[in-house]
């Protein structure tokens, strides 16, 4: 399916040159100006032309674009719409799609991997722009994680949404140690 009736449309044509983020949910630490600039350097550290718009939202509305554009039903924590504009370098700017994000989801996972809600959502907008460049992490062979793990990097940002969901085994070296009481547990057990 194509993308959804721009959300973000109106915004867009009275903004043509930058970057629109609406933040229907507030995200602490996160303003629309520095979601902002860090979307414009993430797409131009991806390579994508174009401009991007972005929503914060609620699961509600996840889960309905969701079962619409996907055939799930239920929420998610990044969806991608790409514009379908192909755009020429140099010859003014175009729309390259729309990326909508859960700040609830965001919030889940920024406790559970212990890092601040601001940048879970920024690791969900490289993601997304990734995507809006034609990456496709279910069927690349992993040439989207490559790039997404090298982004973060670049753009100094937790552990990639990839690297969480497919970890290699650089990525399971760094986990977290099992609290003491349970590491204890373990050991008793393999001495048993």
């Amino acid at each position: 399916m194509g993308p959804p009736v721009c959300f973000l449309v109106q915004w867009h044509l009275l903004c043509e040159a930058s970057t629109v983020v609406i933040f229907h949910k507030k995200v602490e630490g996160l303003s629309e100006q520095s979601l902002e600039k860090f979307v414009s350097r993430a797409r131009k550290a991806a390579g994508l032309g174009g401009t991007v718009d972005v929503v914060i939202t609620g699961n509600s509305a996840m889960r309905t674009l969701n079962l619409r554009f996907r055939g799930k039903n239920k929420a998610t924590d990044v969806l991608s719409f790409p514009s379908g504009q192909a755009g020429e370098e140099g010859r003014g700017t175009f729309f390259a799609g729309e990326i909508a994000i859960s700040a609830e989801i965001a919030a889940e996972n920024a406790m559970r991997f212990g890092h601040s809600i601001a940048a879970e959502v920024k690791i969900l907008a490289l993601h997304g722009i990734l995507h809006l460049a034609g990456m496709d992490h279910e069927r690349d062979n992993g040439v989207m994680a490559r790039k997404e793990a090298s982004l973060r990097k670049l753009l100094r940002l937790p552990a990639s949404l990839i690297q969480r969901a497919e970890p290699d085994a650089s990525f399971n070296a760094r986990k977290r140690k099992a609290p003491p009481e349970k590491a204890a547990l373990v050991n008793r057990r393999r001495k048993a």
